[in-house]
């Protein structure tokens, strides 16, 4: 066979590349033959190694692309691609034009001047290193998701089975043995069952809510991809059977690979956030008033560079100092840097950096860096039930066993929510031990069963069918009868202790596969005596309609009449109204004569009844029924509190299912979507009446949860479409391929971490690393809270740059010297407003953050009232800047406090706003005085006094915006409340980096070169003094604008109850 079957491996020529008419060849159609003779293969040899290695090189790896996001210089330039920062830029530039200019005419500053320029450039390249930096580690965080889902294969190549292939290494014609829990690597044409049947969980590529049987039968070629029963799709899990297949599509071939495609070619198109767009229109209103800002400076000191003089009525003899021109340019470049809040992209790109690392502490990571501003805007949630709402882990509820007599049953709570065998116990659990009726529940519950349990990390995870694991959980809590314990059953030991032991009492010879007419799987076991019986587990109706006996308690067996039966099924109908899947236990002890010496040996006839799947409901007859169990994939615990949080917070919940409609209503029931005694059939519908519905919109605006059941991915797709066409902002959850499209339709797509796909995950914005509901709303509870801080600092900064613009303007408007260079001014913008501003950022959230409802994305970062405010401090920041400027050139004492004592001469205002005349006043002379260990003399030109003899009223005008912003910042720790009520101390940030900020103040007042690089020098105590006497009225100002705010916002609120109460 080996030489035939390697001669048959290499039949098709396959060293070129494929046709689409090949690659598209419809095997689901074909019969098997056709296939393997189509792939140039045989089952039983498989492909050859000289086969393999021609064809990986015509098809490639089996996996899906890796879509290389920007290069890096892209993802810089990006950073770029903003208003502000355009404006920053274009202000760099021409500042390095001016310095270079200045340096070619030997001007004094020029060091100064080139350190503004290049102060500017390292702004922006921090910020995008920053914002380049996130984007890396987002993709990180998903890398590592991905290694939960590395697959292997058992393969047949050479004639040998190769177990633990990577499946990447897939190709083409590869013959592939699937086994119970298997994930399938590619997309494969089933060629043959080894077992009697075989099941996949196909749900998170087709959106079916049950394992689907396959079979090895053609279909025909235009059927949909839920009709290819005789076809495995990659990315599914098998849960029953084990088969052979034919690998007919990898890679990006594959039905996954099609969606992962459509997926990323829809992600190139993404609207920018509301966050964005605001700053995007501020930054354009910035341009404008930057602009008229500009224009008025020139037009106000035209005078000064260039003169006219008036003949016959006419303007003549116009003078240009081009000098003087470029002198008033620099002050309107000055004004550009002083308008701009040049730390304010790199300060919100840190705060939702470190937004997106809190909410990966909670569980959500955070895919893209705006999102996390979306997230507090969001209105209504759209969410899956299975392992968002529930554990996605099946649980063994209820538990019915026998009584003393016949009609009379016990009842069994069970606790416990996963698969943990420790996690919970049965309550009212007999004390003296297991009876006989519940010792054979357990026999049949763990030896009738294919499943297990494994510890995966933290988590307890099934192999196989979630109900079979379910019941093995239930056993080890079952515990084992005193005859069976061996020791083994210890939380150390092995984690299925009990089944184990049961197992190896009652050694399982065969196994009557599940089918569906009989919706049973029995097994028959040997005992140590040698005795055979048959143990059967099933649908509670089918199971009870072939069994002719009951167990009692004490072991004995009575007849089944109508009256038990009726007993037993009013037991199960009402464990099914409440969502509990029920399954029903029956033994048979009385086997044929032919099972009578049969061990498993092939060769025997009874092993031929076996073979034969019609035999099976003849074998399992006349059992004698023992119970029955009610299982569920119960609700997490935290979600009912999530739920109510929602409410509280304005946020409608939106439960969007496959699952059928009583199980959901049920479990809706249970985590308070829908009140108990509440008539919800208004609000719960399937996906299909939904559709079916005129008035859909109408329907989705009720007040409240809705839920729609037996749902599609056409109907998700659908329903958020129509929630935001009605101005809702929603969040989606998901975790299968076909969610993909509404994860990216919605305005925030939430995908599972754990159950997740990849296609899902890289059509979401945000994926949840425990794929659980609530840590959806404490990533939105943080998403609102981020954007409180944005806001804050956002406003802190805008008015501190207001406050820079009143100083120049007026400054020019006035005619006195300039107080503030560009240098200085970016010094303030970038490091000592930076940490305060970085620092608010860090306020703790507002404690009814989770009691409001949730803002409209629309609303705008800054009122009326808001603007008006700022503008009033601004106001004052100028006054303060300039003020203080004028009354060290004017007054020897101010106050109170001396300041005479460096001995410089004192001059009248007049003299002051018209200094550039100052060659013209006779007998004007300047005494020198002194700045720390400096004296400046003035004997050659006096009207020096006004120029580089300004250096001490420049440096107290500069410290004294450094303490104003300071104090401001204490301003913004809230909105509206007082500092009385919310004291500095509740954000410890912020007063580290006021330290930080004033230490950085004065590390360049003090430092001789820094001095000389900003051109500033050092102050004395009164001097100080005088700084914080001018900056402290600050904090007055706003608290008493606050006290105006509440006030009006009172009395507001009070008319409006006033209004609705009439």
């Amino acid at each position: 066979m080996g030489k035939g079957g390697q001669g048959y491996g290499k039949e098709e020529n396959l060293s070129r590349k494929p046709t689409k008419s090949e690659g598209s060849f419809p095997a689901w159609a074909k019969d098997v033959k056709e296939c393997e003779q189509k792939y140039g293969v045989s089952r039983d040899y498989g492909l050859s190694t000289e086969e393999v290695e021609k064809r990986r090189k015509i098809y490639g790896l089996n996996e899906l692309d890796k879509h290389e996001g920007p290069s890096i210089w892209r993802l810089i330039l990006e950073q770029f691609n903003d208003t502000l920062v355009r404006i920053l830029l274009c202000a760099a530039v021409i500042s390095f034009v001016l310095a270079w200019y200045d340096g070619e005419e030997g001007g004094e500053m020029e060091i100064t001047a080139f350190v503004e320029p290049l102060v500017i450039f390292i702004i922006l390249i921090v910020n995008a290193i920053v914002g380049v930096w996130q984007e890396n580690n987002a993709e990180k965080a998903l890398e590592a998701l991905k290694e939960i889902q590395s697959e292997h294969a058992t393969v047949i190549r050479d004639g040998k089975k190769v177990s633990n292939l990577p499946s990447k290494e897939l190709m083409p014609g590869d013959i592939v043995e699937l086994r119970v829990g298997d994930k399938v690597p590619a997309d494969m044409r089933v060629l043959s069952l080894i077992s009697s049947t075989f099941r996949v969980e196909q749900g998170s590529l087709t959106g079916e809510s049950e394992a689907v049987s396959k079979t090895v039968t053609p279909v025909p070629e235009d059927s949909e991809i839920q009709g290819k029963k005789c076809m495995v799709f990659a990315g599914t899990t098998v849960v029953n059977g084990n088969c052979i297949c034919l690998v007919t599509q990898t890679g990006m071939d594959t039905e996954i690979g099609k969606v992962h495609s459509q997926i990323h070619e829809a992600s190139q198109n993404e609207e920018d956030t509301p966050l964005k767009k605001k700053l995007n229109d501020f930054g354009e209103v910035l341009t404008a008033i930057i602009g008229v800002i500009c224009g008025l400076v020139w037009v106000i000191n035209l005078k000064y560079f260039l003169t006219w003089e008036y003949v016959d009525g006419w303007p003549r003899n116009f003078k240009f100092s081009f000098e003087k021109c470029t002198y008033y340019f620099e002050i309107a470049v000055a004004l550009a840097v002083a308008a701009i809040p040049e730390g304010l992209p790199a300060v919100i790109t840190t705060c939702l950096a470190l937004g997106t690392r809190k909410m990966a502490q909670k569980n959500a990571l955070v895919r893209k860096l705006p999102s996390v501003e979306t997230l507090g805007c969001t209105t209504v949630i759209c969410s899956d039930k299975t392992g968002t709402l529930t554990t996605n882990q099946m649980a063994v509820a209820k538990l019915v066993a026998m009584g003393h007599t016949p009609g009379s049953m016990r009842k069994f709570n069970v606790e416990g929510t996963t698969y943990n065998p420790f996690d919970g116990r049965i309550q009212d659990w007999p004390a003296g031990g297991m009876d006989a009726n519940l010792q054979m529940i357990a026999k049949v519950a763990a030896v009738c069963n294919d499943a297990g349990v494994e510890k995966s990390g933290h988590h307890f995870v099934a192999n196989g069918m979630p109900t079979e694991a379910a019941l093995k959980v239930m056993v080890e809590k079952m515990g084992l009868p005193s005859g069976l314990d061996n020791g083994s059953s210890s939380e150390f030991g092995d984690i299925l202790c009990c089944c184990q032991a049961w197992n190896n009492f009652e050694r399982r010879i065969a196994t009557l596969e599940f089918d569906r007419e009989r919706k049973s799987m029995g097994v028959i076991v040997t005992s140590g005596s040698g005795s055979k019986s048959l143990l059967v587990k099933g649908a509670v109706e089918n199971v009870l309609e072939r069994c002719s006996y009951v167990q009692l308690l004490d072991g004995s067996t009575v007849k089944l009449d109508e009256g038990m039966k009726s007993k037993i099924l009013e037991s199960h109908e009402s464990m099914s109204k409440n969502a509990l899947r029920c399954l029903g236990f029956a033994y048979k002890e009385n086997l044929p004569d032919e099972f009578a010496t049969y061990n498993g040996d092939h060769d025997h006839p009874a092993h031929k009844l076996l073979l034969n799947p019609s035999n099976y409901s003849s074998i399992e007859s006349k059992l004698i029924f023992v119970g029955l169990a009610g299982i569920r994939d119960p609700p997490r615990q935290e979600v009912r509190q999530a739920i109510e949080d929602c409410r509280a917070a304005g946020i409608r919940v939106i439960v969007i299912t496959g699952d059928n409609k009583n199980t959901a209503e049920a479990i809706c029931r249970e985590i308070g979507v829908f009140d108990p005694n509440e008539d919800f059939s208004s609000r719960s519908l399937t996906g299909k009446e939904f559709m079916d519905r005129p008035d859909q919109k109408k329907h989705l605006r009720q007040s409240g949860g809705l839920l729609f059941s037996r749902a599609e991915p056409r109907h998700k797709q659908e329903i958020v479409r129509l929630l935001k066409e009605d101005g809702e902002v929603v969040a989606m959850t998901g975790d299968g391929v076909n969610d993909a499209p509404a994860l990216k339709l919605a305005d925030i797509g939430i995908a599972m971490g754990i159950a997740g796909t990849e296609v899902a995950k890289e059509a979401s914005d945000m994926v949840l690393a425990d794929d659980n509901f609530s840590t959806i709303v404490a990533a939105i509870a943080e998403g609102r809270s981020i954007y409180n801080n944005m806001k804050a600092f956002i406003r802190y900064m805008i008015s501190s740059n207001i406050g820079e613009v009143a100083s120049i303007f007026l400054t020019a408007a006035l005619g006195i010297p300039e107080g503030l260079i560009p240098v200085q001014l970016l010094w303030v913008n970038l490091v000592t407003d930076g940490p305060p501003a970085t620092a608010l950022g860090f306020n703790p959230p507002d404690k009814d953050i989770m009691k409001k409802r949730p803002r409209r994305s629309d609303d705008s970062l800054i009122n009326a009232w808001i603007l008006f405010r700022y503008l009033v401090i601004g106001l004052y920041v100028g006054l303060a800047t300039v003020g203080i400027f004028i009354i060290w050139y004017t007054h020897d004492s101010f106050f109170g406090i001396e300041l005479s004592k460096d001995g410089h001469t004192i001059v009248s205002y007049s003299q002051l706003a018209n200094w550039g005349q100052c060659h013209t006043w006779e007998g004007f002379s300047v005494s020198p005085y002194s700045a720390g260990a400096q004296v400046f003399r003035f004997d050659g030109n006096p009207c020096d006094y006004f120029q580089s003899g300004k250096i001490k009223a420049m440096t107290l005008s500069l410290s004294v915006l450094v303490a104003i912003e300071m104090f401001n910042s204490l301003n913004a720790l809230s909105e509206d409340g007082s500092l009385l009520k919310m004291p500095p101390w509740v954000n410890p940030w912020l007063l580290l980096a006021m330290s930080v900020s004033f230490g950085l103040h004065f590390l360049i007042l003090y430092v001789p070169f820094l001095a000389q690089v900003f051109g500033i020098v050092p102050l004395s105590l009164n001097e100080w003094f005088l700084v914080l006497l001018v900056a402290l009225p600050v904090i007055l100002i706003d608290e008493v604008l606050k006290f105006i705010g509440r006030c009006a916002f009172r009395l507001q609120r009070s008319q409006a109850g006033k209004f609705k109460a009439e």
